[in-house]
């Protein structure tokens, strides 16, 4: 995914734009950066918003289908992790004291839950726009 290698991109132009002698060419020039990287990831969001609606749009189960089975998978392990395991831990100790907790699942777990909200790059995003989101959770 590309906004993967934004921190990557980001410091390759800084280093571009550190070559630049005039201190206001500079500050256009980057300016002019961060207008193509915030109008790239919105033209991307545009596409995969294009997708997302002809799939939620098939009759077929495996087409439109996919997320919302991966959305219950993650809400299941997610009440699994967060409210059924420390349930069973705690009623082990009190009535099975010899009995081995259960697996806990591990923090890949918010990863997969992030990215399917779409949160994941959003900071990274904000970033790069210089925190000019206008959001209430700077």
């Amino acid at each position: 995914m590309l906004l993967d290698f934004i921190p990557l991109i980001g410091a390759a132009a800084q280093k571009l734009l550190d070559l630049i002698p005039d201190p206001g060419a500079r500050a256009r020039a980057a300016e002019d950066y961060r207008r193509a990287l915030l109008d790239i990831a919105a033209r991307a969001e545009a596409d995969q918003r294009e997708v997302n609606r002809a799939e939620a749009a098939s009759p077929s189960l495996f087409v439109a289908g996919w997320r919302p089975a991966i959305g219950w998978v993650c809400a299941a392990a997610l009440a699994f992790q967060y409210l059924l395991r420390p349930l069973w831990v705690w009623a082990g100790a009190v009535w099975w004291p010899a009995a081995p907790p259960p697996p806990a699942l591990d923090d890949m777990l918010w990863q997969l839950m992030f990215g399917m909200l779409g949160m994941g790059s959003l900071r990274t995003i904000e970033k790069m726009g210089g925190g000019k989101s206008g959001g209430a959770g700077k």
